[in-house]
């Protein structure tokens, strides 16, 4: 059982945010095979920049399922209490804070994991977002910003004091990005710091790894990140996994391909026919790559594809094109 503020529920996995991935239709396609914790696509606390297109197809939709958890960035604690206010009001009904991308664009701004350098800076944004609303607030760290500057205890308990109701770490620095092996010893020591509920984050890819990372780190849940693309039910499988120990639900190649298609018929009707296209490449490649034996030639043909109604027909009969067997 998770609990975030007056939120519960007994899933104890998170789809992470990550953007240009975590989009509405996306995690409607995760809820479809039953997830229930997912993060949106990160938004700006800019709100001037809120009327471009890409922030306005990233922010709360109150059609959607809750709970609705909002992602935000920026380093002006002001700003990011307004941002945070005006997120509540929108329908958000979790806050995320995002200090752990380690994306140059964003740490260029002193945002992100770049925060992770400025303890006072960070105290500020944490009291100031968590004053300004009465949802929970939640923050994504990394362990630091490099391997000889690992602060992610000391933020943790400051996190705690300002009043987040749960703290995500990310068991790499902001150095290190993606590469080598994930510290889940440093994860379980910044557990052992703070009472608030953590969530281990960084290469959690199977039941069986979530499981371990759970015993040996003592976090209350996991986040997972990259491992879901391609594979929306691998949330809800883990979860039937750590509830009952039960394998993954048995689905042919069909009922996946079907569900994909639903899910680049979405990207259609949300960003567009002409835009949701080009993003539906990348999806159904991550699709094809984790799920078919030859996946090669399919994801060529497919980013060949220049009509979305034509996209619809590949996917319609990609199960019996003979992409037979299941990866994964």
């Amino acid at each position: 059982m998770l609990k975030i503020g007056g939120i519960q529920h007994a899933s104890r996995v998170i789809v992470a945010p990550m953007a240009g991935v975590t989009d509405r239709p996306f995690r409607d396609l995760c809820r479809e095979f039953g997830a229930f914790w997912l993060v949106g696509e990160m938004l700006t606390s800019d709100q001037g920049l809120w009327k471009s297109r890409k922030s306005q197809t990233r922010q709360v939709s109150l059609d959607e399922a809750g709970p609705r958890w909002v992602q935000i960035a920026g380093s002006d604690p002001e700003v990011m209490a307004a941002a945070a206010k005006a997120n509540e009001i929108a329908g958000a009904d979790i806050l995320d804070i995002n200090m752990g991308c380690p994306a140059k664009k964003v740490c260029n701004k002193a945002a992100g994991s770049a925060l992770l350098r400025d303890e006072g800076l960070v105290t500020a944004i944490l009291e100031a977002v968590c004053a300004a609303v009465t949802i929970p607030v939640t923050l994504k760290i990394r362990l630091g910003w490099s391997p000889q500057e690992q602060n992610a205890e000391t933020i943790a308990q400051i996190a705690e004091s300002a009043g987040i109701q749960a703290l995500t770490v990310h068991g790499r620095t902001r150095a290190c990005r993606f590469q080598g092996e994930v510290d889940y010893a440093a994860i379980a020591r910044v557990k052992a710091k703070v009472s608030i509920p953590v969530i281990g984050n960084g290469d959690i890819t199977n039941a069986q790894q979530a499981s371990s990372v759970l015993q040996n780190t003592g976090v209350d849940a996991v986040m997972l990140g990259r491992a879901v693309q391609g594979r929306p039910w691998l949330p809800a499988d883990i979860d039937r996994f750590l509830t009952t120990g039960l394998p993954p639900v048995e689905r042919s190649f069909e009922t996946k391909c079907r569900a994909l298609a639903r899910h680049v018929r979405a990207l259609h009707l949300h960003y567009g026919p002409e835009q949701g296209l080009r993003i539906a490449r990348k999806h159904v490649g991550w699709f094809l790559q984790a799920n078919t034996l030859d996946s090669e030639p399919f994801r060529q043909t497919f980013n060949l594809i220049q009509c979305d109604v034509q996209q619809l027909v590949f996917l319609d009969r990609l199960w019996n094109l003979g992409a037979v067997g299941a990866a994964a």
